[in-house]
């Protein structure tokens, strides 16, 4: 399975084209629509999150909701292109006056601008926007859907903004998390986390934070010992540290486990009448590039969002002269919003790793071949 998006955050919308699904899968677009409003909904978030209301059309690779097997294109409308028209049509700019002459340090404006010679750095900002992470929760859905069907299971969890924060150890309440503004969980935390948002927000800054990923479910030997770009932990941080601002990761323990002897840090095994058994998953599920059968644990850490409203040093791209960076509007934290595209893209790296492993044209043989690897031999 692969997929490819396109479009940009002012844009008429953003189109995503998904290849190598199995045919036969009931697919179900209210809870494709459920994703996409999970990932809008944060405390923290700005003003584009009141104007769009994501939504997906489908083009083709569905009849009667069950996948064809061809490919499948999905599309999602940005409502906030009304207003930018004038100044983003694909054929004609009617109106200029929304360029950007100052890169913005923590952006791709300065790299971007300059790798490709725009001298407006808005044509590198409105792709590189984190709006396009809507196409990849909209990838990440379906991922999930199919997933679930095969008793897999992504949950999520923010477990720390700026210096607020608790371990990823605490215990974990779904329920609660879902409930949560912050995507926390912990009440008091909660509320520790939003008074420093608003703080933020008051003297026009942003924080950063650490969400985290847990996978169930997933059967044992996915990926390979046998060739680096086929490791399980390398495919899932590749994916993971693709979206914007996220700058670390650690699988399980990883942190931990580099300040203890040996001897302490290993997820011993034990044989049981019900076959193998671990007490610990301090791995994080992932052993020699390999599932191994335990919770898949990844902690994500994000930057703050560098779009704030304290001014930030930069130039004027066309005069090379001294000047204070463009400002847009931003977020003043996006980590809950970023733990819903993280459980997408950990959704479609192991969709992809799986359909690859077990192959299969028709969604009856992608079941049955998940059944035969779970089964001990």
């Amino acid at each position: 399975m692969r997929f490819l998006t396109a479009g940009e955050s002012h844009g008429p919308g953003l189109t995503v084209i998904i290849e190598g699904l199995p045919a036969g899968f009931q697919l179900s677009i209210d809870e494709l629509n459920r994703e996409l409003a999970r990932r809008q909904q944060g405390y923290g978030r700005g003003a584009r999150m009141q104007i769009e209301s994501d939504q997906v059309q489908v083009y083709s690779g569905l009849r009667a909701g069950r996948t064809l097997g061809s490919p499948l294109t999905l599309h999602i409308a940005n409502r906030d292109y009304a207003n930018w028209k004038p100044f983003t049509h694909p054929l004609a700019v009617s109106e200029p006056g929304r360029e950007i002459i100052c890169p913005r340090p923590g952006h791709a404006d300065f790299a971007g601008g300059f790798k490709y010679g725009f001298a407006d750095l808005r044509d590198v900002a409105d792709r590189a926007s984190a709006r396009e992470t809507a196409a990849r929760v909209a990838v990440g859905g379906v991922a999930k859907q199919m997933l679930a069907a095969l008793a897999i299971t992504i949950r999520s969890r923010v477990i720390a903004i700026g210096e607020v924060g608790m371990g990823a150890d605490a215990p974990w309440d779904e329920a609660a998390v879902e409930a949560c503004p912050l995507r926390c969980g912990e009440a008091e935390i909660s509320r520790e986390m939003i008074a420093a948002i608003d703080a933020a927000a008051e003297r026009g800054d942003s924080w950063g934070g650490a969400f985290q990923l847990e996978a169930r479910g997933v059967p044992i030997g996915l990926g390979s010992v046998m060739h680096w770009d086929r490791r399980l932990d390398g495919l899932i941080a590749q994916a993971l540290i693709s979206i914007p601002a996220i700058k670390g990761l650690e699988f399980g323990q990883g942190i931990w486990q580099s300040r203890v002897p040996g001897s302490q840090a290993q997820d011993q095994l034990y044989w049981t009448d019900n076959g193998p058994r671990r007490e610990t998953n301090w791995a994080g599920g992932l052993e020699g590039g390999m599932s191994n059968g335990e919770p898949i644990s990844v902690v994500c850490y994000m930057k703050p969002i560098p779009s704030i409203a304290q001014p930030l040093s930069s130039f004027h791209w066309l005069t090379r002269t001294s000047a204070m960076a463009s400002r847009e509007r931003a977020d003043t934290c996006a980590v809950p919003a970023a733990s819903i595209v993280g459980e997408a893209v950990m959704a479609i790296t192991l969709l992809q790793v799986l359909l690859e492993q077990v192959g299969g044209d028709r969604w009856q043989q992608v079941v049955e071949r998940v059944e035969a690897l779970r089964e001990w031999c």
